[in-house]
């Protein structure tokens, strides 16, 4: 999405920031993988439409991707490709609804598994959209249909996985 082209979003273990052209071997690396391939529900790419899918997702005004890195890595490193552990992306779905959207997220490096960088990174990403666009989160029940009440998925995502906004 152009509109997050030069964001880069500082959470207390993660930092987000644009999928660009410099990420997409590393990216295409982590895709090679038969588990991230049936986990994403993904083909596998060749190099080219891994940097040509790269290009769409930015020009796209209808996705969000971020990057994530591990903070931590970033800070001892100063190298955000060594620091790169998997992706975040939003998914404007429906243009008849634009305050609804598909959230997605992928922890690529198995070590950075189950350690709440995929959580925190999605309450950034829901963050980040919220605050510039009218959307809101609707909660929904297992059928796919309103709950009846709106949520505030910030708060939700704190009580639930303690993450220090």
């Amino acid at each position: 999405m152009k509109i997050n082209k030069s964001t880069r979003i500082t959470g207390k273990n993660v930092v987000l920031v644009p999928y660009k052209e410099k990420h997409v071997l590393r990216y295409h690396e982590w895709m090679k993988s038969p588990e991230l391939q049936r986990l994403t529900a993904s083909e596998p790419l060749t190099l080219e439409q891994e940097y040509s899918m790269q290009r769409s997702w930015h020009e796209d005004a209808d996705k969000c991707t971020f990057i994530i890195l591990d903070k931590h890595q970033l800070e001892e490193t100063r190298n955000e490709i060594e620091a790169m552990i998997g992706d975040t992306n939003l998914y404007l779905n429906d243009p008849e609804e634009p305050s609804t959207a598909e959230v997605e997220i992928m922890i690529a490096v198995t070590k950075n598994r189950g350690k709440g960088h995929g959580w925190e990174s999605v309450i950034h990403m829901l963050r980040y959209v919220r605050r510039g666009s009218k959307m809101q989160s609707v909660p929904r029940n297992n059928h796919g249909e309103e709950s009846g009440r709106r949520l505030d998925p910030l708060a939700d995502g704190r009580n639930k996985r303690h993450v220090d906004q």
